[in-house]
């Protein structure tokens, strides 16, 4: 079972959604920890990409599409969470160039240049209480997954739970970027909303990878 653009095109349009219902979810998370914008940025960053999406070409191909979703949150998303975003979308466009089709090994390669681009630009690591903390056991378990002959979709659910795992670990942890940072052990019992944000957008990864079986 591989993936492609259909999939890519789902993915984004149902983001869009599932942003857009969990939005009040993201600006509280965001309120006792940071600025408390976050569910706001996000949820115009994936609206704007939505509708991007009727400006891709019938045959467009996965990193066509995943570029186009990049430079629209860039330019729409406030914060720090648009040029995170931005390149992660950017990178993962950058790792699967050329390829129509997507199998597990591709979709590990967009999830670790996705990853790696959002540590990159925000200079994070894994504890430091940030998106990072989702996005590296998501690739880790894609990883082990498709190591084990799991195929695209196995490999997208693996990192869709890892994604949450790690999202629900960073209540525990101090933070060390951002403004959350300023709060010290203040932070503590809260779950990063930029974490919360990329567990939502990588299980609609997975359910849409399903739904295309």
């Amino acid at each position: 079972m591989t993936v492609n653009a259909s999939w890519v095109r789902s993915w984004v349009d149902e983001s869009a959604a599932v942003i857009a219902d969990n939005r009040t979810e993201l600006i509280r998370l965001d309120r006792e920890i940071g600025d408390g914008d976050h569910g706001e940025n996000m949820d115009r960053g994936f609206q704007a990409a939505k509708a991007k999406l009727e400006d891709s070409p019938d045959d467009a191909i996965p990193a066509d599409i995943l570029k186009l979703i990049a430079t629209t949150l860039i330019s729409t998303v406030g914060g720090a969470a648009g040029p995170l975003y931005g390149t992660a979308f950017l990178k993962a466009s950058g790792a699967v160039a050329g390829k129509g089709e997507l199998g597990p090994a591709e979709i590990v390669d967009l999830l670790a240049a996705a990853r790696d681009g959002i540590v990159l630009r925000g200079k994070a690591d894994v504890g430091d209480k940030t998106m990072i903390d989702a996005w590296t056991p998501a690739v880790d378990a894609a990883s082990k997954a498709a190591d084990a002959g799991a195929d695209a979709v196995a490999v997208l659910e693996a990192a869709a739970q890892a994604a949450e795992e790690g999202a629900a670990a960073t209540e525990p942890l101090v933070a060390h970027k951002g403004r959350a940072s300023y709060l010290g052990e203040r932070a503590i019992g809260h779950r990063d909303p930029g974490a919360q944000s990329t567990a939502l957008i990588l299980r609609v990864a997975a359910e849409t990878a399903k739904d295309a079986e």
